[in-house]
């Protein structure tokens, strides 16, 4: 049974393709083709759903080896990365469940997205996520599970910008995408020093040898993987990004942000307990990251005036319960936190849109005494106490006026010192002035001026230049046709905005850096 762990994220994949080759090529296009799509989604996470419960029917039974090895992906010196999965335990648990609340929400999607415009780009990102979310929870070293990591991310910045001619959208899909950078970056330096300390990216073998670790490598690995997880799952100080993911459509929200991805720091912080049971100040860490954002959660949730923005913040809360329950040692109450908040909350989410003809008539619960006096309070619960203006001020601006003044030394500094060649307006070929001879056009410029310059690669270039137009009025241009002459033209246009790019100073300085990479 063990090698259904391939299949179970490799049949999602295999949809995605095939959705996504069909609507390039037109095969899937519009309503007629809406069946043909949802066909093909919902069968490939139907069948991924029917292997994922035969495994773990198969692991409680005691018939799973434990993992699989289809193949190497990667060798280089020591390391080595396969391609493997884990059949056993927790993993199998969640992914049998995910592909379950995948499968509830492909067929709710079916008729919720009937007729709306990227009916086949929707069921194409989704089932893409589904495979990228089954690898992640299945894969059992630290690269296969960051490149679902990674494609999940991607589909969730798909799915926040789906209405892609909003700009409010389009947005909040970049500051959400950017946001999730910051925890890549600490998933890849947590994975580097997993290397370099432990000489292994298999999550079995880390744990294993975790009781090796001295505490600060245990912290230094645990704090890099705990920052992934803190974005991944909306902790504080990252929390306001769940509230701009709101932009996509219903089905997406409940899926990605309700039940399944929104999980998966929590998974990645379970999945690494012994590493962080070796590091006390990383279990506070967790401990007072996930009690603050539970009780800013809780708060800020008490003033929403939509069911979506009240649903991410108690989602955020819940969240940040389980990694204070992670914080404590109760990584088993956190497992099952998890399993039973995924369930909970994708019903919530796909039932949004009909509450207010469930709850209707239902009245308002108010808010205990000790709360509805406080005024700062609410003011501060409203401006959900200012989180994404700190950000802009602290990060978004200092950086985009960085970027500015880059920009300013690089036109007006760099530029200067490297040279450029004049633009391609100003640098006309031989070959044009020949066909302007031939049509007795007046030239008010020398022959051999066609190429100016500035600076030290500007002179090389002008001289280049030079040689080239004598070689080529000698040798080329009397003794070719105008046909030549139009196609030569052509190239020669070419040739100018290519060389314009590449003499560019930042691309200079990427080459720069590309040889001295490739020396060291």
């Amino acid at each position: 049974m063990d090698a259904l762990a391939f299949l179970i994220p490799l049949l999602p994949f295999t949809a995605a393709a095939v959705i996504g080759i069909g609507h390039l090529s037109g095969m899937l296009d519009g309503e007629a083709s809406e069946n043909t799509t949802a066909i093909i989604a919902a069968w490939a996470i139907s069948m991924s759903c029917l292997l994922a419960l035969v495994l773990l029917g198969a692991d409680l039974l005691g018939k799973n080896t434990g993992s699989l090895r289809i193949g190497q992906w990667l060798a280089s010196d020591t390391l080595i990365i396969p391609v493997n999965f884990i059949t056993t335990g927790f993993n199998v648990v969640l992914a049998a469940l995910f592909s379950l609340l995948l499968l509830i929400t492909t067929v709710f999607s079916i008729n919720y997205m009937h007729r709306e415009t990227g009916f086949h780009r929707f069921f194409f990102i989704l089932s893409l996520f589904a495979s990228a979310m089954l690898l992640l929870a299945l894969s059992a070293n630290v690269a296969g599970a960051f490149f679902g990591w990674e494609t999940a991310g991607l589909c969730s910045y798909l799915l926040i910008a789906y209405a892609y001619n909003r700009p409010f959208a389009a947005v909040n899909a970049t500051r959400v995408f950017v946001t999730d950078r910051i925890g890549d970056a600490g998933f890849i330096l947590g994975t580097g020093l997993s290397y370099a300390w432990t000489g292994s990216i298999n999550w079995n073998q880390l744990n294993a040898a975790s009781a090796q670790l001295n505490s600060g490598e245990a912290t230094g690995i645990s704090l890099c993987f705990a920052l992934a997880a803190f974005v991944k799952s909306a902790q504080l100080p990252f929390t306001p990004w769940l509230a701009r993911a709101m932009e996509g459509p219903t089905p997406s929200s409940a899926v990605f942000y309700g039940s399944v991805m929104i999980h998966a720091g929590v998974y990645l912080v379970c999945l690494l307990a012994p590493v962080f049971e070796q590091a006390p100040f990383a279990m506070a860490v967790l401990a007072i990251t996930g009690g603050t954002t539970a009780l800013y959660g809780f708060i800020v949730g008490l003033t929403q005036t939509d069911i979506k923005s009240s649903l991410v913040f108690a989602t955020s809360a819940q969240l940040g319960l389980m990694f204070l329950e992670c914080g404590l040692g109760f990584w088993q109450l956190a497992s099952w936190h998890l399993c039973a908040h995924a369930v909970v909350r994708c019903y919530l989410f796909l039932t949004a849109p009909s509450l207010m003809h469930n709850v209707q008539g239902n009245p308002v619960k108010p808010v205990i005494p000790v709360l509805a006096g406080l005024r700062w309070a609410y003011i501060a619960s409203l401006q959900r106490f200012w989180l994404d203006q700190l950000t802009d001020w602290m990060l978004v601006r200092p950086v985009r006026r960085l970027a500015h003044d880059l920009s300013f030394f690089d036109d007006h500094v760099v530029d200067h010192i490297m040279g450029s060649p004049a633009p391609a307006i100003r640098s006309i070929s031989s070959l044009a002035q020949l066909e302007e001879k031939m049509i007795a056009a007046r030239l008010d410029y020398e022959a051999d001026e066609f190429a100016q310059g500035s600076g030290l690669a500007g002179k090389l270039t002008e001289g280049f230049a030079a040689i080239m137009h004598w070689f080529e009025e000698r040798f080329v241009s009397r003794g070719i046709g105008k046909h030549a002459i139009h196609y030569g033209r052509k190239l020669g246009h070419a040739a100018n905005k290519f060389e314009q790019l590449i003499l560019r100073p930042r691309y200079l300085v990427l080459f720069v850096l590309i040889t001295l990479l490739v020396a060291f």
